[in-house]
């Protein structure tokens, strides 16, 4: 493949009015999902869950660009034995795969962590690719502490990321490059933002050391938010703000676009602060989505495992699909939560 043709897969999962739904979650993550709503974590209800999300053929062709899958699902069967991976196509999404392996201690950096996967990955790429996959996802994460993150953290984090982007792409996959500083902790706003910044110039470094194209591929970053238990609150329109400043400051116009984690925001938080970004406009680079739960807790609470409430989850995952969708385009307003 040629980094046009990577371009242009990048391109499509950034396009106007679409966002991608990270359907990633480990074993661990969504058994403690299961667990909340009291449904047990067996093969044959994480497919049926995803499946439902997959099947729901309005949102996924309208507002859903593409899928990230957690491994087990690339090699899934829907109820009807068609592949999980041909149903996202059939819907005219495009499937992804997460290949991380989470993260580890890094030694000498107390309290920090370091995303492990780098071994065998291209063997692991070049199988996904043949079951269908054309995007990667790879998520390092940045704690917010007293001395932390240091630059030894920062530095280690963003020499993976950009060594599993270049594995990605002579693989014929778009790697999604996901640098996350939390949001747990009590930092403000502007720590927040001071670190983001550092986070982002020292990952476009090492792609660039690792000749990386930033035509190929897409941008997965936290948006500039103040601790979950800061006593200083942030606006809508100050996160905005921040964020775009930021993004500006760090990320080439080369990028084909950038899609937001929500890390741990409330569903409607993650949508109001990205339309007030797209809002703010001259932007050099699409701005969408790439939400794991924001998408899909109300999913969750409507499903609850049980077989007369796919309906209404798949009401539930098209509307928060539509709401970000009209986010990514500036379209969005608060009254429209109110008509689902």
């Amino acid at each position: 493949m040629s980094l046009a043709d990577l371009n242009k897969i990048a391109l499509a999962m950034v396009a106007p009015g679409k966002g991608i739904l990270a359907a990633d979650e480990s074993s661990g993550t969504i058994k403690n999902r299961f667990d909340a709503i009291g449904v047990e974590s067996t093969d044959d209800n994480r497919r049926d869950y995803r499946e439902l999300m997959f099947r729901s053929k309005d949102a996924m062709s309208k507002y859903i660009s593409g899928v990230i899958l957690y491994e087990e699902t690339l090699y899934q069967k829907a109820k009807d034995g068609t592949p999980l991976v041909k149903v996202i196509e059939q819907a005219g999404s495009i499937p992804g795969i997460k290949v991380d392996k989470g993260v580890k201690p890094q030694p000498y950096c107390q309290g920090e962590v370091v995303t492990d996967g780098l071994d065998g990955l291209g063997e692991r790429l070049a199988e996904y690719r043949k079951l269908g996959a054309r995007f990667a996802k790879w998520r390092a994460v940045y704690d917010i502490g007293q001395g932390i993150p240091s630059y030894a953290n920062i530095r280690a984090n963003g020499h993976a990321l950009a060594r599993y982007a270049a594995l990605c792409q002579v693989n014929d996959i778009v790697p999604i490059v996901e640098p996350e500083v939390l949001m747990d902790g009590s930092h403000d706003i502007d720590t927040c933002a001071m670190v983001t910044e550092f986070v982002l110039k020292e990952v476009f470094q090492e792609l660039y050391y690792q000749k990386v194209p930033l035509e190929g591929i897409v941008l997965k970053p936290n948006m500039i938010v103040p601790g979950k238990k800061s006593s200083k609150k942030a606006s809508v329109q100050e996160v905005a703000e921040k964020t775009v400043k930021v993004l500006k400051a760090c990320v080439p116009g080369a990028v084909p676009g950038i899609a937001f984690l929500s890390g741990g925001q409330s569903d409607e938080d993650a949508t109001a602060h990205l339309d007030a970004m797209n809002k703010i406009g001259n932007l050099p680079w699409p701005l969408t989505f790439s939400y794991g739960r924001a998408l899909q807790h109300a999913v969750q609470q409507s499903w609850k495992g049980k077989t007369e409430n796919v309906a209404a989850a798949q009401r539930a995952f098209s509307h928060r699909a539509e709401m970000n969708s009209l986010a990514a385009l500036g379209k969005w307003k608060k009254e429209l939560e109110k008509v689902a």
